[in-house]
């Protein structure tokens, strides 16, 4: 199959260099860290031109995607602006007179990553590119989750949801409802890093999904009181982890005593850090609904936009 050749510069590029696209920008700064060669390879297999059309280089699609998570764009929105910002241009590797792929084009793709089940792997070649850049500490991880609107209505006595997957769930201390997804995450305590993402419709409680999130190399397991049982904490315990869940009541015990109380408010104030990634997702990143129909999808936009998250702190990190 015949492959769009990109990155060639033009006559002005080549002359007037940086002086013409702008200078340096964060893009270009992320662009530095990251072993792309590494990302090509998991993604070579995947070549969608569409019918009589040579296809685009999976990796110049990949760093689209990354853009539209790190942005909030949908997919028509990422196509005007490759086709606007030179900042994008450059990071996902096109000329300024080259043309830029439509949103039918990058829809194709991110369906093709989700039928290859390629968003894990691609998930994990960073977690070690991360490893070896020595940026996680693995001195903790803090579980928590947050619930993420669905693009479709919830269902009425009327009319089904036109997305069977997702769920309502009461949104605990907020009031109200929310229909669509829960992202669960293991943050690595002190880089902020998300080292493990899980998504599941939004009425799966937390603790179902904590014992997935543990990576088994922390030395510390922070959590809320959802996350509470003797089973887990007798467990880590076993594993040699310090156990750092809050405690929460129980039949036998309606209320906590004074220590405990004091426990948990401590617990709380260290594991605040996470809602800093939850906050950085949802108010800067445009993680607030899921864009697209089904469980599969969703995930796929979850984890692209941890990944995306995870290049950008990493860029915070060392920058």
């Amino acid at each position: 199959m015949a492959v769009k050749q990109t990155g060639q510069l033009s006559l002005a590029e080549a002359f007037l260099g940086t002086k013409l696209v702008g200078g340096t920008s964060p893009l270009d700064r992320l662009s530095g860290l990251v072993k792309w060669y590494r990302f090509e390879k998991l993604l070579n297999p995947l070549r969608d031109g569409g019918p009589g059309r040579a296809a685009w280089p999976p990796l110049v699609l990949f760093k689209a995607l990354l853009l539209q998570s790190l942005y909030g764009l949908s997919d028509r929105e990422l196509e005007e602006a490759l086709g606007d910002r030179l900042s994008f241009r450059r990071f996902v590797g096109l000329g300024l007179e080259e043309s830029i792929p439509d949103h039918t084009v990058l829809s194709r793709f991110r369906n093709l990553l989700v039928g290859e089940g390629l968003l894990d792997k691609l998930f994990g070649e960073l977690d070690r590119q991360l490893e070896k850049a020595g940026v996680i500490l693995k001195r903790g991880t803090m579980l928590d989750a947050t619930l993420i609107n669905a693009v479709s209505s919830p269902p009425t006595l009327e009319r089904p949801s036109k997305d069977p997957d997702a769920r309502i769930t009461a949104r605990q201390g907020k009031g109200g409802f929310t229909f669509g997804y829960k992202a669960h995450v293991g943050v690595d305590e002190g880089s902020g890093l998300i080292r493990t993402v899980i998504t599941t419709p939004a009425n799966v409680n937390d603790t179902v999904m904590a014992d997935d999130l543990i990576r088994g190399d922390e030395k510390t397991v922070w959590a809320d009181a959802a996350y509470d049982t003797h089973a887990r904490r007798a467990r880590l315990k076993a594993e040699g982890k310090k156990v750092r869940i809050a405690r929460r009541p129980n039949k036998h015990h309606p209320q906590l005593p004074p220590r405990l109380k004091h426990y948990n408010r401590l617990i709380a104030r260290r594991r605040a850090t996470v809602e800093t990634t939850f906050a950085t997702l949802k108010n800067r990143m445009g993680l607030t609904a899921i864009r697209y129909v089904g469980l599969a999808k969703a995930t796929a936009q979850v984890t692209m936009a941890a990944i995306a998250f995870n290049m950008r702190r990493w860029a915070a990190i060392t920058g």
